[in-house]
């Protein structure tokens, strides 16, 4: 072996002592995984997720994926002829809307990642929110204020829903067989209706539910940056206050924070907001002494 190829297989074994440590705290610990943004419609860039995936499941870490879709079913509203329209970032749901999302989210994405996990060596199972009653969902409800009266006015979102209660039970089962689940937010209302869930919030309802050592969101920003750019790597929930008081924080990071906090104050252990674009960021995150997000504890 020459001195070169030697030095790079040191450099190998040494990264995975590295990881070594954090293999034997969280084997046998659930990570639920949003996977979402502009890397979902990258080929490359699913290998990568696939690969990191199974690779989690392979140490003995439990993953849990939740995907989005937001794009791919603006696509087909768009091939169908269906206009959107948005509030608060929440796509109006009425019914025709409600079941194209349904058909893309539980059908075409949903099983091209399980095609993905498969094709990297592991054994998923693709579900949505319904399937063994998941994830019961409740009506989205909105205010606005009229601009000309200045009075809070509702607002009908359609059939867009949040978790009102989960039940792990069949991702219990499908975990204890060995597979990997892959979440569509779709739930079911009491009212037996189907609602499209926001991904963040379906993956922070479910990571909490399980007690989850991590929540991931995959974003397509590095993380929280303060004022100058530079990533913040560890807050809490008054951090986050305050960011957001002081306008350090704004538009789509906001929710996706409201998420984490929800999460890590019903159970979930810490979560993180990191780029999905880069290739593995999330083992850089998590088996690293660098890390690569931003992580959110309860404090």
């Amino acid at each position: 072996m020459s001195g070169s190829n030697e030095a790079a297989t040191i450099a190998k074994a040494q990264v995975l002592i590295e990881a070594l440590p954090y293999f034997q705290r969280y084997a046998g610990r659930t990570f639920v995984v949003k996977y979402g943004g502009h890397a979902m419609g990258d080929p490359a860039a699913a290998r990568d997720f696939a690969e990191d995936i199974v690779l989690l499941k392979a140490v003995g870490i439990n993953p849990v994926v939740v995907h989005g879709g937001g794009p791919q079913i603006g696509a087909m509203l768009k091939k169908l002829g269906v206009e959107s329209t948005f509030v608060d970032g929440l796509r109006v749901t009425d019914k025709e809307t409600a079941q194209i999302a349904e058909m893309v989210l539980s059908g075409a994405i949903n099983k091209e990642l399980v095609g993905w996990i498969s094709q990297a060596g592991g054994k998923a199972i693709g579900i949505s929110g319904k399937d063994g009653g998941l994830v019961t969902a409740s009506k989205v409800r909105r205010t606005a204020k009229d601009p000309g009266s200045n009075i809070e006015q509702a607002i009908d979102l359609g059939f867009v829903g949040e978790p009102c209660a989960v039940d792990t039970t069949i991702i219990d089962t499908a975990v204890a067989a060995g597979m990997i689940p892959i979440v569509a937010p779709i739930g079911a209302g009491a009212d037996g209706h189907t609602y499209n869930i926001n991904a963040d919030t379906m993956a922070g309802a479910i990571a909490a539910a399980l007690g989850a050592a991590r929540l991931f969101l995959l974003t397509d920003v590095a993380g929280v940056l303060d004022k100058q750019g530079k990533l913040l790597s560890d807050l809490v929930p008054a951090d986050i206050e305050r960011l957001r008081q002081d306008g350090t924080i704004g538009g789509g990071m906001i929710p996706k924070l409201e998420t984490c906090v929800h999460a890590v104050e019903a159970g979930c252990e810490a979560a993180v907001v990191l780029d999905g674009r880069v290739p593995h960021a999330m083992l850089l995150e998590f088996f690293t002494a660098r890390g690569a997000g931003t992580l959110i504890r309860a404090g």
